[in-house]
């Protein structure tokens, strides 16, 4: 009976782990539908949850029902993670590399922050691409303000990836704000100064002697915590200043990109105005075409039938001509001579 307890509890643990993951696997979808679809598709999810009638997928269905639509930008980033996943852990590991630049040796630190701010300027660029392509095919307007949103919030993934409490990629409804200098310093293993002790109890003059060395020593490790901490701060600096300069860099790049994407489409939206009014004017021009046919089509038919007409009025009046010529004829043979 006990073993038999214990089947039905894994069973039943195995059942619910699969329904977890299988609504996992539903929101998820959620998060890769076209941004008009989301609300609808995550009420109908709700709904089918609720349908269903057990506790736990009500409680399921409420939780459906509370997710945000994400705005724009987030969907972007949403649909970078999903639909372009190689590009996007590109980013990721370039943040990696930076936080690791960071933790490594002061005599090639810098050098390593600035490859990996290098790496990281490039993969942006090339979601900021694939940004503006996936908003524009997807009917969205690829501004410059939303195009800056979406690498500040990319840079902001890039830059919180290892933490515990990251966000999840793929599931994002607004955007994300990138780390300040203090929190960028946090993220330094090491970087934050030692607490210092407290001032050590007064000690009997007898003791004082011995420890004289001892407490020579021990001066200088505070000194050297503080000199290294300010090494630490300063690399630290000179990269946040790079990472500023190369993302202002960025944004004047992407800014000048959708302003030229702008123009392109205002020049796009032209001539498919000119395009319909050409096609307008060539379907009244074929409409008055097909008109004139058509009216020389009946008058054709009319001129036909009239032909026709004409045609056996002359057949019949030839037979009366040549039956007139024979009655004419045979009256003449019939007539006495003189």
């Amino acid at each position: 009976m006990g073993r038999n307890g214990g089947k039905q509890d894994t069973n039943e643990d195995r059942n619910v782990s699969e329904t977890k993951g299988k609504l996992e696997d539903d929101v998820d979808a959620l998060y890769r539908l076209p941004l008009a679809e989301f609300t609808a598709a995550r009420n109908a999810l709700a709904a089918r949850l609720k349908k269903a009638g057990r506790r736990d997928e009500k409680a399921e269905a409420d939780r459906v029902k509370a997710l945000v639509k994400p705005s724009i930008s987030a969907w972007a980033v949403n649909q970078l993670y999903w639909k372009h996943r190689e590009a996007f852990d590109r980013l990721i590991a370039t943040g990696e590399r930076f936080r690791h630049a960071q933790t490594s040796r002061l005599a090639r630190k810098v050098g390593d922050m600035r490859e990996a701010l290098d790496a990281r300027r490039e993969a942006l660029s090339h979601l900021s691409d694939l940004a503006t392509a996936l908003l524009r095919n997807a009917g969205h307007n690829p501004t410059p303000e939303t195009i800056h949103r979406i690498m500040t919030t990319l840079e902001a993934l890039s830059a919180y990836a290892t933490l515990p409490d990251a966000l999840r990629p793929g599931r994002l409804t607004h955007d994300v704000d990138p780390p300040g200098f203090d929190s960028l310093a946090s993220l330094i293993p090491g970087a934050g100064m030692r607490e210092l002790r407290k001032e050590p109890a007064r000690v009997p003059s007898s003791e004082k002697s011995g420890r004289a060395a001892t407490s020579t020593r021990r001066k200088a490790e505070p000194a050297a915590d503080v000199r290294q901490l300010a090494e630490t701060r300063q690399a630290t600096l000179a990269a946040a200043k790079v990472s500023l300069q190369e993302a202002k860099s960025l944004l004047i790049e992407a800014g000048a990109r959708a302003q030229s994407l702008e123009a392109a489409q205002k020049k796009a939206y032209a001539g498919a105005k000119e395009a319909e009014k050409q096609r307008r004017e060539a379907e009244e021009r074929f409409e008055k075409a097909k008109a004139a046919s058509e009216d020389a089509a009946r008058r054709a038919r009319s001129v036909a039938v009239e032909l026709e007409e004409a045609a056996k009025a002359v057949h019949d009046a030839k037979r009366t001509v040549e039956k007139a010529s024979k009655e004419l004829e045979l009256l003449f043979r019939e007539s006495p001579k003189r």
